[in-house]
């Protein structure tokens, strides 16, 4: 099979940890590895923000990925893109009919938006993941959210038109309905974890150990993760270090904003001196600071998914989560973590102290996370699930001789 998977502003080359580098490249590269591997064409479009990028980049996994020129080559916030979606769109659309896929799995709203423009027309039959909807963005930031105007009204569209739309929780799928979409082409499919990557028997993070017992949290230096709370329990769990990944280089995190109020909350709270922020990290780290983690803590105000929790499930260690989004379905509260209320700060000191306490516990848990994943969230299966999904849809690709952007 022939698939396109477009992510405009999530490219799986890309260094994760920024600002809007995360889940969505992660979640990108490894499905497209995954398919790839089972033996199909897989070319991944996303919007050029570097000048000296090639048009067209082969990795090592057999994932070809194309630079599409919209806007200026140069990195920006994924919500100023929106103005650029047309030009995107149309070099998609020289793309597809030049050499059209069988499918169009389109990541992010924004590219559904050009997917819609440019593989329907075509014939071609059309995937959604949203990763994120801007429903929920707006009712959990309210005026902090930065997303253009138009967002909420296209996503609509996107879901109600697409020929399958893939939710990444069963939160989303309530969203989803709540959207319009039709029930019928909605399918429920997680992200996924490398599961050797994350193998627990090799290999720690070069951060030595201060205190008697370590939790990790991992994630984008943005205010909606919840890291102040985390440190504000921190104040009730003596003997205890926080380590925070993510965000910029370590040497940028002087100047970060988020980073300084973190920073200041942690002088406020008393416990300046046992929390660490390391900055990015590159994703071949990641399982080496899991797994020198007593206990993993994410605790978003919200979270479409969450992929660190998964993670450490993978390394067998115990995860304390908010109680929100894809996290309602990947944690099993009291057999792999504990959920939390977002921003508890109380509940979170409560539940990691109950970890801390007792290594039969978190041996327990951990076991139980890496069984879990094992089951139902290796690549191997989210890649089949997504594939039946692709193939439900029929052969429904035809090309459309002068077909144009509607």
């Amino acid at each position: 099979m022939r698939i396109a998977m477009v992510s405009e502003h999530a490219s799986p080359l890309a260094a994760l940890g920024g600002v809007d580098a995360g889940g969505q490249n992660v979640h990108v590269a490894e499905l497209g590895t995954e398919l790839a591997r089972q033996g199909h064409d897989v070319t991944v479009y996303t919007r050029r923000d570097d000048k000296r990028l090639s048009p067209s980049v082969m990795m090592e996994s057999g994932v070809r990925v194309a630079h599409v020129d919209a806007g200026p080559p140069r990195v920006m916030p994924k919500d100023e893109l929106f103005q650029h979606m047309d030009a995107f769109a149309a070099q998609l659309h020289n793309a597809f009919v030049a050499d059209p896929p069988d499918v169009v799995h389109a990541h992010f709203w924004m590219s559904g938006y050009a997917t819609l423009k440019t593989a329907r027309p075509l014939g071609i039959a059309t995937v959604q993941t949203f990763h994120a909807l801007g429903c929920e963005k707006r009712r959990h930031q309210g005026r902090m959210d930065t997303s253009p105007e138009e967002r909420i009204d296209h996503e609509r569209t996107i879901a109600c038109s697409m020929d399958r739309v893939l939710a990444t929780s069963s939160s989303e799928i309530f969203e989803l309905r709540r959207m319009g979409a039709n029930p019928r082409c909605l399918k429920l499919v997680p992200c996924g974890v490398n599961l050797a990557a994350f193998d627990a028997t090799t290999g720690h993070v070069n951060v030595p150990r201060k205190q008697k017992y370590r939790i990790v949290s991992l994630s984008r230096l943005v205010e909606r993760k919840g890291i102040a709370d985390v440190i504000v329990a921190l104040a009730q769990l003596p003997e205890t270090e926080l380590i925070v990944a993510g965000g910029g280089e370590a040497a940028d995190l002087r100047s970060d904003p988020e980073a300084m109020r973190l920073r200041r909350i942690a002088r406020g709270a008393g416990v300046a001196d046992r929390v660490r922020f390391l900055g990015r990290i590159a994703h071949c780290e990641v399982p080496k600071l899991l797994r020198d983690a007593d206990v993993v803590v994410c605790t978003p105000w919200y979270e479409p998914f969450g992929m660190v929790p998964l993670e450490a499930m993978a390394c067998r260690v115990p995860v304390v989560a908010s109680a929100v989004g894809g996290l309602n379905d990947t944690i099993l509260d009291g057999v792999t973590g504990f959920h939390v209320s977002p921003r508890d700060p109380e509940a979170i000191a409560e539940r990691v102290a109950r970890l801390l306490a007792s290594a039969d516990l978190r041996r327990s848990f951990g076991e139980a996370g890496r069984q879990r994943v094992a089951a139902r969230y290796t690549w191997q299966r989210i890649a089949k699930d997504t594939l039946r999904a692709y193939r439900g849809l029929g052969q429904v690709t035809r090309h459309v001789a002068g077909a144009h952007l509607a």
